[in-house]
């Protein structure tokens, strides 16, 4: 019995998954099978004398995502879905008795979402904007914990520092009260010296390690965890403050948040800085959001193992495991936890004692831009003697950014600390000084050529590795898949140095790669397939706050 029931709920998968029918009970016009068809992403033609509609084949829709918008989508144009058993689609009718056909002129090229602003589509098929921005939407809703917004369900249960302030670019297209909120809710974890941490465990989660229980104990579980992040807030907060529609409101959230950002960006100078150098230290590859990078190898293998206690992963249960980093990169993982939290995550102690300590691209660019945008918040504030503090900052990094580069490669590189020496590996994060407008226009020409040569090599850009390398690897992680917010940072800054066609050529390749795959975490270069975790909130948040504007960050801030 057991075997036939496997045997029924499979060929029903199967058939739901290849060519299932989707009848409309009324006539629709052609305009509508057209828009419902565009919504849905699928191929519809007449079957059966007109009598509805047979749904052929998927199109553009990644199937994964089908039941959680089908029903909204459908929902806003006057039907709803009738499941049947074994998950296949039993029906599709109007939620009225009465007639109703759509007509061209219900919709336009500039279609707005409910409750969004100034939402305008991308070039190209104007159903399946739509449909992307509708299952961006939904994604941040559903992954919107009452404040704050998990990256993916299971994977990642709990609210991470550089994700939130990404996702509140996207929630401010739809809810600017909503986008303030999830920073607020992130710098309500904010530690007394300043750090603000890479993970805030607001609630239990069974599915994610390490938990609040290994960064403190089983008997005093930790808030958050004891390290950082990319600073992203204070780009958010400027882009937030020049756009807001509520600016009564804006003001009064960024008075309550500068202090926050103040104090973090101070904790980054004296914590990760001590020596003065002008670049700020990562001491943990997580601390870098870029955790098992290939420009971590030569350092990361020099961390001895430690006897750490017995674990089990459990992004494996999640995610294959060709998708994400090694066995013996996470004993090193665990092995630098525990020994910061042996010294309660003093930040005067774990720059010195960190085995693992280098200069990281992209959080050192991320910073500089964030500077930036901080002395802009300072000046419209009037705190102008916060903004000459900022500004000494900006000046020592802008000197230092130079020892980073790599004149042969045509491309800045992070920095072993203790070694001295500059990595081998070419990973985007040489990319993202154009995001922080530190690179000459001589680099800046440079890098531009470079990524040309590497966009040659695959069929979607940005690899997160040199596509060149032996050791390139499409589905792993940040060891050659395409990330989404990076390819922002990047087309963000390659406009700001004049290469628009270029810029153009990122985000075209960005937006086929959502159309066709879905929201996902990241993806394959080579073959533009979906990996990681799925419904993923930046991902979503790109596609609303960038994507669907062709505009994600604010004017460029002046050298």
């Amino acid at each position: 019995m057991s075997c036939c029931c496997l045997c029924v709920c499979g060929f029903g998968f199967f058939l739901f998954f290849w060519r299932f029918r989707l009848f409309i009970s009324h006539f629709l016009s052609p305009q509508a099978s057209s828009f419902v068809s565009g919504v849905l992403g699928f191929d519809f033609f007449r079957a059966g004398r007109g009598k509805g509609l047979l749904l052929e084949d998927f199109g553009g829709l990644w199937v994964g995502e089908v039941l959680e918008v089908l029903s909204l989508s459908l929902s806003r144009i006057g039907f709803e879905v009738i499941m049947g058993p074994v998950a296949c689609l039993k029906a599709v009718v109007p939620q009225v008795h009465t007639h109703r056909s759509l007509h061209a002129e219900d919709i336009s090229s500039a279609a707005v979402l409910p409750g969004a602003k100034n939402v305008v589509l991308p070039k190209g098929d104007v159903y399946k904007s739509l449909q992307l921005l509708e299952v961006s939407k939904q994604i941040l809703i559903e992954n919107d914990r009452g404040g704050y917004t998990i990256p993916a369900k299971g994977l990642y249960p709990y609210q991470w520092n550089w994700d939130s302030a990404l996702v509140a670019l996207g929630w401010a297209t739809l809810d600017e009260g909503r986008a303030w909120q999830e920073l607020e809710k992130l710098f309500s974890a904010q530690w007394e010296d300043g750090l603000v941490p890479h993970i805030v465990f607001h609630q239990p989660s069974p599915t994610y390690f390490p938990g609040p229980e290994i960064w403190g104990s089983v008997e005093q579980p930790m808030g958050s965890t004891g390290i950082t992040q990319p600073p992203v807030a204070a780009i958010t907060v400027r882009k937030l403050y020049e756009t807001a529609l509520n600016k009564e409101l804006a003001l009064q959230k960024l008075k309550e948040l500068f202090p926050k950002l103040l104090a973090w960006h101070r904790w980054f100078q004296s914590a990760r800085d001590p020596e003065n150098t002008g670049l700020v230290a990562t001491l943990h590859p997580w601390e870098s959001g870029m955790d098992n990078s290939p420009a971590w190898d030569e350092a990361l293998y020099n961390v001895p193992v430690d006897q750490i206690p017995p674990y089990v992963r459990k992004d494996l249960g999640h995610v294959d495991s060709a998708m994400r980093p090694k066995q013996e990169e996470y004993d090193r993982y665990l092995t630098l936890l525990y020994r910061f939290r042996a010294v309660n995550y003093d930040c005067n102690q774990l720059y010195f004692l960190s085995p693992f300590r280098v200069t990281d691209l992209c959080t050192n660019s991320v910073l500089y831009r964030a500077n930036l945008d901080l002395r802009w918040l300072a000046n419209e504030l009037g705190q102008d003697q916060i903004a000459e503090e900022v500004d000494g900052w900006i000046k020592k990094a802008r000197i230092a950014f130079d020892s980073l580069y790599d004149e042969e490669a045509g491309l800045y590189k992070s920095k072993d600390q203790l070694t001295g020496e500059l990595v081998t590996a070419k990973t985007s994060a040489g990319f993202l000084p154009l995001f922080a407008r530190v690179a000459s226009a001589s680099q800046a020409a440079d890098l531009a050529a470079t990524l040309e040569r590497w966009l040659k090599r695959v069929k979607h850009g940005i690899p997160s590795y040199d596509p060149e390398s032996s050791n390139f690897e499409p589905l792993r992680y940040w060891r050659g898949p395409v990330w989404v917010i990076i390819n922002w940072m990047i087309t963000d800054g390659l406009r700001a140095y004049g290469y628009e066609d270029l810029a153009l050529r990122v985000e075209a390749d960005t937006y086929e790669l959502l159309v066709s795959h879905g929201i996902n975490e990241y993806y394959d270069p080579v073959t533009g397939a979906a990996a990681g975790g799925k419904l993923f909130s930046w991902t979503a948040a790109m596609c609303l706050a960038w994507l669907s504007k062709g505009d994600g960050a604010h004017p460029a801030a002046a050298h």
